[in-house]
């Protein structure tokens, strides 16, 4: 310890102890024997009466002994201990103190109670003490609310949060083996960097378990990469916001939620990772609604949209593994995505017949008579899935039918046919609909995909009852978009 013990006899002693309570009137006894006795109090600067108390309610003496028990005698010689007694037995602290008889009228023996260090809150306080947190600390007035002071400050999306005590940061951070320093990503829109700690304080915020730190981490990877383009997507005014698919062990080690309700509420999991995200990106980043978010609508999904995909009761492979990654890798794809929308078939029992029906529901992303323009998830329900499991339908031989299916004549995509105003342009240079899509001007017949085969992803996710599956649609693609980006999930 940084000072050193003082010579004699250290008891450390705390007022909620009923042990340290009956040997209070012994310390008296050895110090009226002329022993050197300093008394550490480790709750009530003031107890025991009568002994001048040495104020340990810091812990820090307790802490540097190292304490299980108190209370605890230590003989200091030369500013070391040289020996220690624990609790309360007669014939032991008479040879100990070399002062007998000791305590006559007490019982002969009394265990002592638990070291307030080995109290399991004051253990973490103890150790977020030490941990050398750097994030910028944050002190309340005695009688603010906490819930009332982050809303004021504008830390929150609106719900209340978790505060993050140093205590919580530091358990979250056991979550994960990477340093607290270490630099995830650049987070627009104020292209601030966000330390391993700070993903960590805003986890606290969202109400995440430690466990979920190292998918947090990856979305926030995924979410700043070029490609995916936060910073655009915060930008737009469409309704999109990141849509986080997490694929691979981790989404069952840690619970989360691809069956009954997998896009709503009631996962711990599901709720707060999609949540930690956006509040280090509007924490971070600086991306508030109002101000650089400019969303027209803005959707429900914009405080989280986060769901595991069902693979053991999928027929086809998983996406990860469809994006490049071995089976068994854990990993996040991220998705700039509005609201899912729903749609029912609950008559077709043939694979062609349920294709239809998906490509008509598929067909209103972004607007009917606008292609190449956004991408497009497929959430396929177990119900519809075995359709096509019984069928043989792989895939990838869902998703070309698909392709074809959706696959429009220029004449009815153009701007102003079929007596809407709304529609791609078709020149020289290209075709455009809300930005540069690709095909040549071609005839009238010539036909143009709503989709890159890239660009529709398909998962498998639900309950095992009803013939129900759902959309959801992208924002724009390309250069002045977002293009869905996989990360793995690293521990």
């Amino acid at each position: 310890m940084g000072t050193p013990l003082p010579e004699g006899i250290v008891a450390v002693v705390k007022a909620d102890c009923p042990t340290c309570r009956l040997v209070a009137p012994v310390l008296g006894e050895l110090r009226a024997a002329g022993l050197a006795v300093t008394v550490f109090t480790q709750d009530d600067p003031a107890f025991p009466a009568g002994l001048d108390p040495v104020d340990d309610t810091g812990l820090d003496v307790s802490v540097a002994l190292d304490l299980d028990t108190v209370p605890t005698l230590v003989k200091v010689e030369g500013g070391s201990e040289v020996e220690r007694l624990a609790g309360w037995f007669r014939p032991q602290w008479e040879k100990f103190t070399g002062v007998a008889p000791l305590g006559e009228g007490l019982p002969e023996h009394r265990p002592g109670c638990g070291s307030l260090t080995q109290d399991p809150e004051v253990i973490e306080r103890l150790a977020a003490r030490s941990t050398g947190l750097r994030s910028r600390r944050l002190e309340l007035a005695r009688l603010e609310d906490e819930a009332e002071a982050f809303f004021e400050r504008g830390w929150t999306d609106g719900l209340p949060v978790v505060p993050p005590t140093p205590a919580r940061v530091q358990r979250m951070l056991e979550g994960t083996t990477r340093a607290p320093d270490e630099v995830v990503a650049t987070v627009g829109p104020d292209f601030a960097e966000c330390t391993v700690e700070k993903a960590a304080v805003n986890a606290v915020l969202a109400g995440c378990r430690p466990e979920y730190l190292p998918v947090v981490l990856a979305a926030l990877e995924a979410a700043c990469t070029d490609e995916f383009n936060m910073h655009g997507l915060l930008c737009t005014t469409w309704f999109a916001g990141p849509v986080v698919i997490v694929n691979g062990p981790v989404a069952t080690e840690i619970g989360m939620n691809s069956g009954v309700n997998a896009l709503g509420q009631g996962n711990r999991a599901n709720a707060t990772i999609g949540r930690a995200l956006q509040l280090i990106v509007r924490n971070i980043g600086g991306g508030r609604p109002g101000e650089i978010d400019r969303a027209t609508l803005g959707g429900p999904g914009k405080y989280t949209f986060c769901f595991a995909e069902d693979e053991a009761g999928s027929p086809w492979e998983p996406l990860s593994v469809e994006r490049g990654f071995p089976e068994g890798t854990s990993t996040v794809t991220l998705f700039a995505g509005s609201g899912p929308h729903g749609f029912g078939d609950q008559k077709s029992r043939e694979p062609e017949s349920l294709a239809r029906s998906m490509a008509w529901a598929l067909d209103g992303v972004f607007h009917p008579k606008l292609a190449l323009t956004a991408d497009a998830v497929l959430v396929v329900s177990p119900e519809h899935a075995r359709v096509f499991r019984e069928a043989g339908w792989s895939k990838a031989r869902l998703r070309e039918r698909l392709l074809e299916l959706l696959t429009k004549p220029v004449s009815e995509l153009a701007a102003g046919a079929l007596g809407c105003a709304e529609g791609m342009t078709f020149g020289p240079g290209g075709a455009t609909g809300v930005g540069p899509v690709g095909p040549a001007s071609g005839s009238g017949d010539t036909g143009i995909p709503k989709f890159t085969p890239d660009g529709l992803l398909i998962v498998h996710a639900g309950g095992g009852a009803g013939l129900f599956s759902a959309v959801i649609g992208g924002w724009v693609r390309g250069a002045i978009g977002s293009i869905p980006v996989t990360m793995e999930v690293k521990q």
